[in-house]
């Protein structure tokens, strides 16, 4: 039986980096074959492949397909592959070997669940708050450009639940694109990314897809390592980028009159005890 697929998606990514993500899935025997989709300029990372012949397809595209539209690849492969679980994956991320069998035996206990999230740290081992409200403009608009300290961290601290015990499982509507452990057949159900976004804000649209028709689940109990550069921080090609795609987030899903959002996030806030400061 096919049990588990990954994808990573490449661009111009440190050799080494990528070596580390593909060696840390590829030391769970419950992953059958790994995805790799080269948006690069030049498939010079095509010697990736070579790690583990068998278990590793590498697909070269020639231009940039974008974050989405290349993990889809990787989705409809698997689907056809009728593989069970299907993992996307960030090539910055690295785990140890018990991970995948962590979350996958968790999965299957909970039929309901369509989406898993680890405990995300830096590798210094501080958390990562990548467990995450429905968002609002407020919250990525507002709070990126906010010049008072004390109204952003405000946001923040709501947005990003910072508040919660990121030690303790939770039903979290957002959950972070670096590493998604999904069932198959809700991703089929969704029809995977949408290819819209070409990139950020992609993880989002499909956690609030998958979060429609299951459960999605931060499950601590499983921690992996993400380098986590933040580029769209420092880059303002990349901050264009983000822009557009919170644009294009809110075009879809309603700017400030979203009655799916509000409940949930209330909902959520009311589970995790949220108490305003």
């Amino acid at each position: 039986m096919n049990l588990v697929s990954v994808s990573l998606v490449i661009y111009k990514n440190n050799f080494n980096e990528l070596k580390r993500a593909i060696e840390s899935c590829l030391n769970s025997s419950l992953v059958g074959v790994i995805y790799l989709i080269d948006n690069s300029p030049t498939d010079s990372l095509m010697v990736l492949g070579e790690i583990d012949s068998e278990r590793i397809v590498y697909l070269f595209q020639n231009k940039n397909l974008g974050f989405g539209k290349a993990h889809n690849i990787g989705i409809n492969l698997s689907l056809k592959k009728k593989f069970i679980y299907h993992i996307i994956l960030n090539p910055d991320i690295y785990f140890e070997s018990n991970v995948i069998e962590i979350l996958y035996e968790k999965a299957i206990t909970d039929l309901s669940i369509g989406l898993l999230a680890p405990k995300i740290i830096y590798p210094n081992g501080e958390t990562q708050f990548l467990c995450k409200l429905i968002p609002r403009p407020l919250d990525l608009f507002v709070r990126r450009f906010m010049p008072f300290r004390e109204v952003k961290k405000r946001i923040d601290n709501r947005y990003e639940l910072k508040f919660f015990n990121y030690s303790e499982e939770a039903l979290i509507p957002i959950l972070s694109g670096c590493f998604m452990f999904v069932k198959s057949s809700v991703l089929k159900e969704v029809n995977g990314f949408d290819e819209q976004f070409f990139m950020y804000l992609e993880d989002v649209d499909l956690s609030r897809k998958i979060g429609e028709l299951s459960k999605t689940i931060y499950y601590p109990y499983a921690e992996v390592i993400h380098k986590y550069e933040k580029g769209s921080y420092k880059n303002k090609k990349l901050l264009i980028y983000h822009i557009k795609s919170g644009v294009r987030y809110f075009n879809k899903w309603g700017w400030f009159f979203d009655k799916k959002r509000n409940n949930q996030n209330i909902k959520t806030l009311n589970n995790l005890n949220y108490k305003i400061k």
